[in-house]
């Protein structure tokens, strides 16, 4: 039996959902491995990724030797790495400090090669079935909720999106609405969500705890069904309504499909995107108006800058807000009355 090593290792915030006392041996079929499955390896030789990032919230300092617990699982990330849910016995990459552990294929010029973990073992209970993210996953959604959701999508990573988010959940938590602040996909890392806490939102989740420990390559229907798992929660935790970030650009894959599924318009009831310029502007809401998706506003890096707004809505039309007016609880206001949300205890 392997419990003191698992005492010993570092567990990733990705596996926070966990229960560590269920952990009891490890096999080593790696033919087998699929996403989300719990990996104890040790650290090799650090590369991009010097600390990692623990289910207890803090950063820790990676060294050679360090034992770590981490879900397989793919990477997109056009500013680091880009990698599938691969296990490689001979050793395998970390392609997110938050826990996530493969193979990668491509990486930006700019950053260093992977940290390198040498796999041990995926992590088995004691009656031999491997540990996997789901099994500690929110309850399943059997319909569709009705909370109203405010979603925040962007041209690429780094363009104001979780600043967007967050302004805005703080601006309505101010007005007094219970809010709840959702990352919809992406990969499992604590700075978004614990931004999110930050703001005052009286329920916060990501993917994770549906279950994912990423929602690269995974089918649209998981995805789509982890996304009502996060609203069903927020749900039954009496939120007003929600504010649900979604990763990286509009042209990702998995952000492309779930912007083109009919599906989308029943749930998701207005938009706001963030964008890096007026000209990404322009692209964007172009693109959007081809699903039939149409925001309610503009933000992000562009909002910064006067001149850049003013090209924008010039361009567009579509009204262009910072992040000081998102944190005004009257602004949020007008956002939650253009989705339609109402305060539960006086619905009830």
């Amino acid at each position: 039996m392997n419990e003191h090593l698992f005492a010993r290792a570092k567990w990733a915030f990705s596996t926070r959902r966990a229960t560590r006392a269920l952990a009891s041996d490890l096999d080593q079929r790696w033919d087998e491995v699929v996403p989300g499955q719990l990996i104890l390896g040790q650290v090799i030789s650090i590369g991009q990724h010097g600390r990692m990032q623990l289910a207890s919230g803090r950063p820790s300092t990676l060294y050679p030797g360090d034992l770590i617990v981490m879900p397989c699982g793919a990477r997109y990330a056009p500013d680091q790495f880009e990698g599938v849910a691969e296990i490689d016995p001979k050793g395998c990459d970390m392609l997110a400090g938050g826990g996530c552990l493969g193979r990668m294929m491509h990486r930006n010029d700019r950053i260093k090669p992977p940290t390198r973990v040498q796999p041990l073992g995926r992590i088995t209970a004691a009656d031999g079935q491997v540990l996997d993210t789901m099994n500690f996953a929110l309850p399943r959604a059997t319909a569709t909720p009705a909370l109203p959701v405010i979603i925040v999508l962007g041209t690429a990573m780094n363009s104001g999106k979780t600043t967007a988010t967050v302004a805005l959940s703080h601006g309505l938590t101010l007005a007094g609405w219970r809010v709840a602040t959702l990352k919809g996909t992406g990969t499992g890392s604590f700075g978004d969500f614990n931004h999110y806490q930050d703001a005052g939102s009286a329920f916060v989740a990501d993917f994770t705890d549906a279950g994912m420990v990423t929602t690269y390559r995974e089918p649209l229907a998981r995805v789509a069904q982890g996304i009502m798992d996060l609203l069903a929660a927020a749900e039954d935790a009496g939120c007003d309504l929600a504010v649900m970030e979604i990763a990286d650009g509009i042209f990702q894959r998995e952000t492309a499909a779930l912007i083109a599924d009919p599906g989308f318009r029943t749930w998701a009831s207005g938009v706001i995107f963030a964008c890096g310029d007026a000209v990404a502007a322009a692209g964007g809401v172009a693109e959007l108006a081809r699903q039939g998706v149409h925001p309610l506003a503009l933000t992000g890096l562009l909002s910064c800058s006067p001149m850049a707004s003013a090209e924008a809505l010039a361009a567009t039309g579509v009204p262009v807000i910072n992040r000081s007016q998102l944190l005004d609880p009257a602004e949020a206001n007008r956002f939650a009355a253009q989705v339609g949300a109402q305060r539960v205890a006086s619905a009830a």
